[in-house]
């Protein structure tokens, strides 16, 4: 299972994150309501949680402007504003649920477990396309194009890109590659994955101006215009 956090508590935001790990539940974070909507929009996740009060654009908003764009995924709301009125608009902008704030997190994962057994089976994401400057990834059809032209990639290369474009200008250690790619730890006696990085290069950067994999050195690489 896979989540989006979006909250700007930075303490509650690592307690539920880490509890939601714990149980073995892969889950992406959004400090604000801007950085939310980008993830929504360009990833897939089997549940939205979102406080209401939030920076850039507040939960309300998240929620309604997701919504209108068609997406499916349950979203929850987290919020200390717990009135019969602030619920009634929560539900109105598009959310499936609400829990007040402070909650116990067995209750959360009692919600959790709820939202996502109702909506097993629905497509999660408005879109399961990742786009960065003119290079597409469908994840559905294991097609990559940029610039209108596809770009042939074996499974180890696809997985590759798909997880840094998952993360446009997120630094992936060498190390992180390695556990979720190859699903080993990472060796620092081998070039495995500089090989597999510079394959990559050849294929979506060498004939283009506009280089988007980039390495940071010492410290992994990074998919950003």
């Amino acid at each position: 299972m896979k989540i989006l956090l979006v909250e700007d508590e930075v303490k509650t935001l690592q307690l539920i994150k880490q509890g939601l790990e714990q149980h073995n539940i892969e889950v992406d974070v959004a400090y604000d309501g801007l950085m939310g909507l980008t993830l929504a929009q360009r990833n897939t996740y089997d549940l939205l949680i979102t406080d209401i009060i939030l920076p850039e654009i507040n939960g309300l908003n998240l929620c309604k402007k997701l919504r209108d764009e068609g997406y499916q995924a349950p979203i929850l709301l987290l919020t200390a504003l717990s009135t019969t009125a602030d619920i009634i608009t929560g539900l109105d902008a598009g959310a499936d649920d609400y829990l007040g704030k402070p909650f116990e997190f067995s209750e959360l994962m009692a919600r959790i477990r709820a939202l996502t057994r109702r909506n097993k089976g629905v497509v999660a994401s408005v879109s399961n396309v990742l786009r960065l400057a003119d290079l597409e990834l469908n994840q559905d059809t294991k097609q990559v194009k940029r610039a209108g032209k596809e770009i042939l990639l074996t499974a180890k290369e696809f997985n590759l890109l798909e997880l840094l474009m998952r993360h446009p200008g997120r630094v992936i250690s060498k190390v992180e590659l390695a556990e979720k790619i190859w699903d080993i730890t990472f060796d620092t006696g081998t070039n495995v994955i500089e090989v597999y990085v510079n394959f990559l290069r050849k294929k979506v950067d060498k004939d283009f101006d506009k280089k988007l994999i980039h390495t940071q050195i010492g410290m992994g690489y990074v998919m950003k215009e």
